[in-house]
């Protein structure tokens, strides 16, 4: 069964692509092609004048900040990756990949070549949805198949032909907080035994959401939300720690943006919000 997490993204990516060109932060065509008839209805009704706005603002009352701080974070990692295909980049592997649908809605070079990384069920649900929205699955893309929690992250990507030699952008977004922490280590301990100056892009969550949930607002009924899903969070980090913790896996970071960062970035304003929710930006040193 493919991620409800994974889906309600979409939803809210799709939402953000029904806003007017002069007001959206982004454009994803694909991701209503994702949805359940539920949420299929919902962007429907998104789309009608005046009842479109009580959409969002459902949404935003329901789960403050989950859907602002998700399209505000969608166009930070867009502008990382765009960057990088203006540094030649060719090799992209996104981890967890989910809904993402960044190798056919971003301009990259042609000789790019993209591995979407993620479970069984949540691949093939992709596969099928992307052959009916695009007619044929493009060349340029590898499915990966891994389970973080019980495979090795680098034989499987070699085998659909990643090049360890060749340094590569590694997106991770929406993920860790899922994992064992064993499995996070092994994953970013290759990683950063990787061509430098690869560079990872990844998110995480505040350790106390975790350990002291009641240190932010919002988390006993997003809690309850993601165990009515079967999605319960497993893993987080302190901030404070974030920079030592990535130098012992040979990965220098560059910067650490919390949710009220980005969100102003792009929104114009910190408003309400998860305040767990961080992004991080290493490279491999050697």
């Amino acid at each position: 069964m493919p991620s409800r997490t994974a889906e309600y993204m979409a939803f809210f990516r799709a939402l953000e692509t029904s806003r007017a060109a002069s007001q959206r932060l982004f454009q994803d065509p694909l991701a209503a092609g994702f949805l359940r008839p539920s949420l299929k209805l919902a962007l429907h009704l998104a789309r009608v004048p005046i009842i479109g706005k009580g959409v969002a603002g459902f949404l935003d009352h329901r789960w403050p900040g989950a859907r602002t701080s998700g399209v505000a974070r969608t166009r930070l990692i867009d502008d990382l990756l765009l960057e990088g295909f203006k540094r030649g980049l060719e090799q992209v592997v996104i981890l967890g990949a989910g809904f993402d649908a960044r190798a056919y809605r971003l301009p990259h070079p042609a000789t790019a070549r993209f591995f979407e990384v993620d479970q069984p069920s949540t691949l093939q649900a992709k596969r099928r949805m992307m052959e009916e929205g695009l007619g044929a699955l493009p060349k340029g893309t590898a499915f990966v198949e891994v389970d973080f929690n019980r495979q090795a992250l680098g034989p499987a990507l070699e085998r659909a032909g990643y090049r360890p030699q060749q340094p590569a952008f590694f997106l991770w977004e929406g993920v860790t907080n899922y994992l064992t922490a064993e499995a996070v280590d092994s994953t970013l301990r290759w990683i950063g035994s990787s061509a430098p100056p690869t560079e990872l892009v990844f998110t995480y969550v505040h350790k106390d959401v975790i350990e002291a949930p009641a240190s932010f607002d919002g988390t006993e009924r997003l809690g309850r939300t993601l165990a009515r899903s079967g999605e319960r969070w497993t893993f987080g980090l302190h901030p404070e720690e974030l920079r030592t913790y990535l130098a012992a896996r040979d990965l220098e970071l560059i910067q650490d943006l919390g949710a009220a960062e980005y969100r102003t970035r792009y929104l114009g304003q910190a408003g309400k919000g998860y305040e767990f929710y961080r992004v991080a930006v290493a490279r491999v040193v050697k």
